[in-house]
């Protein structure tokens, strides 16, 4: 992965120029457990502006980063920055907590959060997973392989969702998902087994037709979803 990373900096460089003030990595990537073949790997490139010309430059290299499996690159102008944290709480708490800077100045030394709307916009998120889940499980629920597939895909992302959640009730960051999982247990009291078990699936440690009840897998899952979404909940009051 540092050949990868060294190739999109020289690329950002190249395509940027003078226009480019920091390129950073942020995210599961930005920690050893980022490692993890099937985690990918966020990019945070500051500009002194972005516009359409900015994109056409950017075109190509956007491109083959997601020809590697990652989401394309975050392009932002330096002015939009700071202005953008009190939107987006989540995502810059991400960032401020596990970035490598990978090119010029570390653009979030120094920076506060603003988290008014942090707790809505966990449970936004939260509910708004939850909800897409058992819309999509809805659609799979007589074929086990692909249930088991939906399952392992979202797992991941609930974790991300756990660890603000975590935050919120005051517990210190947990990085690793299965450390997100078990301080999770408890703090909000879940059953952390269908999570252990997912993790399994999508760490290939357990073969799909090991589970031998996909659809109460499921049920499992999304109770203990529902238990941190209310915990979250309530907390609003």
């Amino acid at each position: 992965m540092e050949r990868l990373l060294t190739e999109i900096v020289e690329k950002l460089r190249k395509a940027h120029g003078q226009k480019l003030v920091s390129i950073v990595l942020y995210g599961s990537g930005a920690t050893a457990e980022g490692r993890d073949p099937q985690s990918d790997y966020n990019v945070l490139c500051v500009l002194t502006r972005v516009t359409p010309d900015e994109l056409r430059e950017a075109e190509p290299i956007f491109r083959w980063w997601r020809e590697m499996k990652n989401p394309a690159p975050l392009l932002i102008a330096s002015s939009e920055l700071r202005q953008s944290v009190d939107c987006f709480p989540m995502e810059f708490h991400d960032i401020i907590e596990r970035h490598v800077v990978l090119h010029g100045e570390n653009p979030v030394e120094g920076m506060a959060v603003d988290d008014s709307f942090y707790r809505g916009q966990v449970e936004h998120e939260l509910r708004g997973k939850l909800f897409r889940l058992r819309q999509k499980a809805g659609g799979v629920l007589g074929e086990k392989d692909m249930l088991m597939r939906l399952l392992a895909d979202s797992v991941s992302t609930f974790c991300v969702l756990f660890r603000h959640a975590l935050r919120l009730a005051g517990a210190e960051p947990k990085f690793g998902k299965r450390e997100v999982i078990a301080a999770t247990r408890d703090y909000f009291g879940i059953d952390a087994s269908p999570f252990d078990t997912i993790l399994d699936l999508r760490d290939e440690k357990l073969k799909p037709k090991s589970v031998p009840d996909s659809v109460e897998l499921l049920r499992s899952y999304l109770n203990e979803i529902g238990k941190v979404v209310e915990g979250v909940d309530r907390m609003k009051r």
